[in-house]
């Protein structure tokens, strides 16, 4: 009997489209050297038609950014009656939106560093900006500021004093309508990956940039960071992270996989930046390094991400 017929989708029409086709194309060939019969949907307005032509078993959503990993096209997906691999609409609409993730990090006692958050129009029309040198007291230079709903490190920028914030937070409202001014923590950046109907860690990998951070450019470039799998942290530290995932996977409601992303700050101190609904899967992607690691292969990982999806179907 032949296995069953999946829709790979991919691209879209976000920011992250170019990682989208990268990873897409990855899980596509892993799927097919699996035996599964494949569909690849690059995901334009076609989409829905598509898709009832096509009546697949499950869809593989490497989708990442808006559309894809932002409850779009799992509400789509819903409507249609597929079974889909990773998070449902809920989770995925948490997760997307890095300040009410962070809002509830902070209601059930997950570590993350202190934060301040505005949409546009506490800008364009309450005078936010006037709150601008209290924050800089408040958190401490540098800032981290971020676009809300943003993957990727797409639109970060590094506000080193006062005078550098309106820039900063223009750059953010260039990606997004609210943004996420948050407190710089110096230290290492681990990556926690997590995977099962029965969600468990991986092996935890450090991300080493030969940036100032862990940008867009060092995430996707070959050589522009160096990796350590398994990181190189003491086992009580490693065991924190992991419990903390968890916590962070079970709290916000996800499934299937997620990448939680954190910063060990010089006294081993752990705090959580953010949850991936979709890691990438591309070739420097942190999660098939995890999974490398811990003796699963690509399409190993692949398989057992999708069996999540079928078996919840």
């Amino acid at each position: 009997m032949s296995k069953k017929n999946i829709a790979v989708l991919k691209g879209g029409r976000s920011l992250e489209r170019s990682v989208s086709l990268k990873s897409g194309g990855r899980v596509e060939k892993a799927l097919r050297e699996l035996g599964y019969r494949v569909e690849a949907i690059d995901v334009d307005a076609r989409l829905v038609r598509r898709l009832k032509e096509l009546k697949p078993d499950a869809a593989f959503i490497a989708m990442h950014g808006s559309g894809g990993e932002d409850g779009t096209v799992q509400e789509l997906l819903d409507i249609l009656g597929i079974p889909y691999t990773g998070s449902d609409v809920l989770p995925s609409v948490r997760c997307m939106d890095k300040v009410l993730t962070k809002h509830i990090f902070v209601a059930d006692g997950i570590p993350t560093p202190p934060f301040y958050a505005f949409n546009r129009d506490a800008f364009q029309q309450l005078g936010a900006a006037d709150t601008l040198p209290y924050i800089g007291e408040e958190l401490g230079f540098p800032i981290v500021v971020k676009p809300s709903s943003q993957g990727s490190a797409l639109g970060i920028r590094f506000a080193h004093n006062v005078d550098e914030l309106p820039a900063a937070l223009i750059s953010a409202f260039s990606f997004d309508d609210k943004v996420l001014l948050e407190k710089y923590v110096k230290g290492r950046e681990l990556a926690v990956s997590i995977i099962g109907k029965e969600p468990r860690t991986l092996p935890i990998v450090e991300a080493i940039p030969k940036s100032e951070f862990f940008d867009f450019e060092s995430r996707y470039t070959m050589g522009k960071a160096d990796y350590v799998v398994p990181a190189e942290i003491p086992g009580e530290v490693a065991a924190t992270a992991a419990e903390i995932s968890l916590k962070v996977f079970s709290v916000l409601q996800c499934s299937g996989f997620g990448r939680v992303d954190i910063i060990m700050d010089e006294d081993n101190g752990l705090h959580v930046l953010e949850i991936n609904t979709i890691p990438g899967l591309t070739e420097t992607s942190l999660m098939p390094m995890a999974a490398e690691a811990d003796g699963i292969g690509f399409n190993g990982l692949v398989e057992e991400v999708l069996a999540a999806a079928l078996e919840s179907a």
